[in-house]
């Protein structure tokens, strides 16, 4: 009897760690769609390396469009959309923000949407890059308005794709987490975790065999030889996400500003830390995009409601039309 459990095991299992993969700590051994540059840059007393994709059009518009990646994604997850963009004329630039994918993982960092933002203009003011429209997903829709409101003179329009901070986590009942429990909690990462969470967050419920490409990019940079620098990292940003709220900030956005909101996403930071009476009330999109478009001076919104937190992913064909619709106005 054990020696057939163990046969059943053995061809069950096996295919699932032939698949596995590791990468570096700037998540070396992946590839990008497109050739990878580096900005060396010096913040805070250190070196640092900044990844990004400069992706040219082959007949050009004269309009660039900066990418700016969520918390649990990459410069690689805008694939799709460069395709998009680069096809309609516009140039775009994709960083890796610092602490994030080929990016340096700093052990010391006062990361801050300030910093990101600066990081970002340092990059843009390299490639002699004045006028631009942003956008930004997941947690790059934290830090693309905040990067708006500091550089109204150079954003052109600003984008906001399912953008978390719609609302104030700590303030509705998320308790302060510290992070050196964060960090215990990154280091336990792993591909059926990321799994789980993509599949009821990002697409609603519904999975595609295309997906596991992000699924693998993650658990292998979470798993691999820089394990411990990733996961504290991705500690010292969640603390920056909960405590460097732009939420108060919309009604003072000075440019033309599109939402982009998959209607089905439940994304709230914390939210399962939060006390149960309090917790079913946060990450509601289709109310707290409403109230956001509305306090913005120049917003439209444009929602999805059967989509989830990664509407460019899951639909692309659906969100590109919405996003040049937009762009391609007057």
């Amino acid at each position: 009897m054990s020696r057939f459990i163990y046969i059943v095991f053995f061809v069950v299992a096996f295919p699932v760690l032939a698949e596995q993969k590791t990468y570096g700590p700037q998540l070396e051994g992946f590839n990008y769609p497109f050739p990878v540059k580096i900005f060396r840059l010096a913040s805070q007393g250190q070196q640092l390396e900044m990844a990004y994709m400069d992706i040219q059009p082959e007949k050009p518009s004269g309009s660039t469009v900066v990418l700016l990646h969520g918390k649990n994604f990459c410069a690689a997850t805008w694939e799709g959309t460069i395709h998009f963009l680069t096809d309609n004329g516009y140039r775009v630039i994709a960083p890796d923000q610092i602490g994030f994918c080929k990016s340096s993982k700093p052990e010391h960092y006062q990361f801050s949407f300030h910093q990101l933002s600066a990081n970002t203009s340092a990059l843009l003011a390299q490639l002699d890059i004045d006028n631009y429209i942003i956008m930004g997903h997941s947690m790059g829709g934290m830090l693309a308005p905040r990067h708006a409101l500091l550089n109204p003179e150079k954003v052109e329009q600003l984008v906001m794709v399912n953008p978390i901070g719609l609302e104030d986590w700590l303030a509705k009942g998320v308790p302060y987490r510290e992070i050196d429990d964060w960090y215990q909690g990154e280091l336990t990462t792993n591909a059926d975790g990321i799994h789980q969470y993509q599949k009821s967050t990002y697409y609603a419920g519904t999975w595609e065999p295309g997906y596991d490409r992000w699924v693998n990019m993650q658990a292998g940079l979470f798993q691999g030889p820089g394990q411990e620098s990733v996961a504290w990292n991705s500690a010292l940003t969640y603390d920056m996400v909960l405590t460097q709220p732009v939420f108060y900030e919309f009604g003072n956005l000075p440019v033309p500003t599109l939402l982009l909101i998959g209607e089905k996403d439940n994304t709230a930071v914390g939210k399962n830390l939060a006390p149960e009476d309090k917790r079913s009330a946060l990450g509601n999109y289709s109310k707290i995009s409403r109230e956001v478009a509305d306090r913005i001076p120049d917003a439209t919104l444009v929602t999805f409601e059967d989509l989830g937190h990664s509407p460019q992913i899951q639909d692309p064909d659906r969100f590109h039309q919405a996003l040049i619709e937009h762009l391609q106005q007057p």
